[in-house]
């Protein structure tokens, strides 16, 4: 995959390809993670099934065993809308909700950091200063914070617009408001397939960047934030994530298994930032993403807190290798170009 990632990374700034919600092409294997099984499911295991859905299963007609079910957001890629949002998200919030640790309808977002691309981007930041300092439009941590700020804005939006107007009237439980934002579970769909930095450990330090910008934001709204990858992606796109860094302790979501036994025997690999849980792993069956919740008791959302709202730094951010110790802290400024 390493010797092939710059290749997939270019290509898919020009096509935006994704795996999640793609069960055809399946999620990039971590080398000697997966456990096959031809081992049949059991009625108990299939009432306690999830799926995720997004733009590819438009017009398809979905399961009705659904426990849980998480929702794409995107198109496909970090800038688009998926056109079924509204009648998806109502598909999940009729899921059973059998399983306690997984809230019956959830959310998934598309990530990207295109900063060694920026020239074929309309949507890279000009400007706005956070923790890592100032962005100026340069293919900088500050600039991979920002962007990572707008592509979470923009998520919101959306869900707001969309679903805030998903058939309203009393007693609709698919109709998201501003106030339904707290508690509402995100993931951030990490994969090769979309566009990221690749040159090193600045290209590492600055895709973190952009998911720590995204993350603080969906928690600052009362977002519960976590991570979708396997770890052999979350290693060549992100790398060890310092304490100090908003990424530690998220839970983890790891794709890659084939079968209902390889996603169980998931749930024992490590989490993709220290200090988080395994908390749901994912299978493809019959064309279609599956998932298995690796806990059952409900699981509580960490306690979030508003970004901090000191002035931001007016020192230009460094161009090296990420240091150990955290940046001082100030206000993510939202404001990149539009498109």
């Amino acid at each position: 995959m390493r010797s092939i990632l710059r290749t997939a990374v270019v290509a898919a700034a020009a096509m935006g390809a994704t795996v999640l919600g793609v069960p055809a092409a399946g999620a990039a294997e971590d080398p000697a993670a997966e456990r096959r099984s031809t081992t049949a499911q059991s009625p108990i295991v299939q009432a306690t099934v999830g799926y995720d859905v997004s733009h590819p299963q438009c017009g398809l007609t979905l399961p009705d065993d659904a426990a849980f079910a998480v929702i794409g957001v995107n198109g496909g890629i970090a800038t688009t809308e998926n056109p079924c949002l509204a009648d998806q998200w109502e598909w999940a919030n009729d899921s059973s909700g059998a399983v306690p640790a997984q809230p019956r309808a959830q959310l998934y977002v598309n990530t990207a950091n295109p900063g060694e691309v920026r020239e074929q981007v309309t949507t890279w930041p000009r400007l706005g200063g956070n923790r890592y300092g100032v962005c100026d439009g340069d293919n900088s941590a500050a600039c991979s914070y920002e962007y990572g700020v707008d592509r979470a804005e923009n998520d919101v939006r959306i869900v707001l617009d969309t679903l805030g107007a998903a058939s309203p009237g009393a007693g609709n439980t698919a109709a998201v408001s501003r106030a339904d934002l707290v508690g509402l579970r995100w993931w951030l769909d990490v994969e090769t397939m979309n566009t990221w930095q690749t040159d090193g450990a600045a290209a590492q330090r600055n895709n973190r960047a952009t998911l720590e910008g995204m993350t603080d934001h969906l928690e600052s709204v009362g977002g519960w934030v976590g991570l979708y990858s396997t770890g052999y992606q979350w290693g060549e796109i992100v790398g060890e994530v310092p304490s100090w860094s908003s990424l530690h302790g998220l839970d983890s979501w790891l794709a890659g298994a084939r079968s209902l036994s390889g996603s169980v025997a998931n749930c024992s690999e490590d989490p993709l930032v220290d200090g988080g849980r395994v908390v749901m792993t994912q299978y493809v069956e019959d064309d279609l993403d599956h998932n298995h919740s690796c806990v059952a008791a409900a699981l509580s959302a960490p306690a979030t807190t508003a970004l901090a709202t000191t002035a931001p730094s007016t020192t230009a951010p460094a161009t090296t290798a990420p240091a150990t110790t955290a940046p001082a802290s100030t206000t993510p400024t939202s404001a990149g170009a539009s498109g």
